[in-house]
């Protein structure tokens, strides 16, 4: 079937991802750090990201793709709301920041909680990191991030075992050196 469908010019993006969360349809994500278009049949040919795009790197092309099936997504059960998610790559200021409830999650949570979306990601931005992999102490970047941006609420899940222990640390000493009063939220999840 031929279609409109959105085509990234890679040498033009910037990697900025505003494009990434102006797609209500989840078809573009960032790949190694320039938009792509993902999935073709997700693309609804209306452009949402075409006038987020500062760096002209999005038009439209006519070409054979598979048609759009909105069916498809609405099976989708994501509460993910923005992307990159990993606080090693997400910046320090964005849009979706603005007035944001803040979710700092260890990245095997959501793994182990299968209601994690609903009971943890629902109404949040969410980044995710692990310490242990990581190996680096996430406090200057998280609390750079609340002190630049306007957040209304931090919440961090993290899951018993110790490793996790630092998702915590990094939460609750961002917030103290943000120079914010916000409230901490944290949520331990059982290995079992």
């Amino acid at each position: 079937m031929i279609r409109k469908i959105i085509k990234i010019d890679n040498e033009k993006c910037s990697g900025c991802g505003l494009c990434v969360n102006a797609c209500h349809q989840g078809a573009i994500a960032l790949v190694d750090g320039k938009a792509k278009l993902v999935r073709d049949d997700y693309c609804d040919g209306l452009g949402n990201c075409l006038p987020v795009c500062q760096a002209g790197a999005i038009g439209f092309e006519e070409r054979e793709g598979e048609a759009y099936n909105e069916a498809d997504l609405s099976k989708q059960n994501t509460e993910l709301r923005q992307w990159p998610i990993q606080i090693k790559l997400v910046p320090v200021n964005a849009p979706y920041f603005n007035g944001a409830n803040l979710l700092i999650a260890a990245d095997c949570a959501a793994y182990a909680n299968e209601a994690f979306h609903q009971q943890y990601m629902k109404g949040r931005i969410t980044i995710i990191g692990c310490p242990k992999l990581d190996n680096v102490d996430y406090t200057e970047k998280l609390a750079e991030i609340i002190a630049r941006n306007d957040i209304n609420s931090v919440t961090a899940v993290r899951m018993e075992v110790p490793c996790c222990a630092g998702i915590e640390y990094s939460a609750q000493n961002a917030v103290k050196y943000s120079g914010k009063s916000i409230k901490l939220r944290v949520y331990t999840l059982p290995i079992n």
